[in-house]
């Protein structure tokens, strides 16, 4: 079947599911995903219900589609996100950004677990992405473009919509969170970086560093999306911190930050429409 072709095929599921128009796409990262449960109006459809969507298979990522409104704003929230390391082809990593796109989303959130590198970022802090590195060895443009989906060479000056930044550093500030804004850098994964690496990631302007993100900003792009992102620093990168990094601190972290990430997410997205 045609890509395009398959993306639409989820688009009518989702549909005939739930009445929504969203308005505002979000993606909750590693251990982020308890946000979902805040969304009111909710109808839940599982990702293995849905045409074309693949297994979720790491911890802290329910694979749920949540479509309801915030605020007031109708949204949907990807509870859960594909990763590259997975063993994911790169276009089944997006896909269901695709389909939010083809839902009828405009503008959309990203959030995922990080690795701290600026020097002022600590365990805890949600980063604003201002701009982001892509060092995962490939591109989710890669192929035969589609003109139905975005232009071939799309303009990626300005990723992470300036507007929204502001919008969230606003909303930080309202709950009492100091604003931070940095550089994203992805990796493929799954592996953690050595001291050496993230030495060399510092060095190229990296903030923060994860394994997602950045494919899916990239196609939302070429949708013609508003993109915002926020980075929930986990722990510190490797040989920054002197603790082994687990997937386990990732989780802990961000338990212990969600009810600050809960609230600012229900402050910002009713902004982003």
């Amino acid at each position: 079947m045609d890509p395009f072709d398959k993306i639409m095929e989820a688009v009518d599921f989702i549909r005939k599911k739930s009445p929504l128009h969203p308005r505002v796409g979000v993606v909750l990262g590693s251990g982020l995903g308890e946000f979902a449960a805040r969304v009111e109006e909710a109808a839940a459809i599982p990702f293995a219900d849905i045409p074309h969507f693949r297994k979720v298979s790491v911890a802290g990522h329910a694979g749920r589609l949540v479509l309801g409104t915030v605020g007031g704003a109708a949204i949907a929230v990807l509870q859960g996100r594909y990763h590259y390391y997975e063993g994911h082809a790169i276009e089944d990593v997006v896909f269901p950004v695709r389909v939010l796109g083809k839902l009828g989303i405009q503008s959309l959130l990203l959030t995922n677990a990080a690795g701290g590198i600026g020097r002022t970022l600590r365990p805890g802090d949600l980063m604003i992405i201002r701009d982001h590195i892509n060092l995962m060895g490939l591109n989710p443009l890669r192929g035969a473009n589609d003109e139905r989906l975005g232009p071939r060479f799309p303009d990626m000056s300005a990723v992470y919509d300036p507007a929204f930044q502001e919008v969230i550093a606003a909303a930080q500030a309202e709950i009492g969170l100091e604003p931070k804004r940095g550089v994203y850098l992805a990796l493929s994964g799954p592996s953690y970086e050595t001291p050496a690496e993230i030495r060399m990631l510092a060095a190229l302007g990296a903030d923060a560093v994860g394994m997602s993100t950045v494919p899916e900003a990239v196609s939302a792009r070429h949708m013609g999306l508003r993109v915002a992102g926020i980075s929930c620093v986990t722990n510190l990168a490797a040989g920054i911190s002197k603790q082994p990094l687990s997937h386990r601190e990732v989780t802990e972290t961000a338990e212990r930050v969600k009810n600050d990430f809960i609230r600012l997410l229900g402050i910002v997205i009713p902004r982003m429409t």
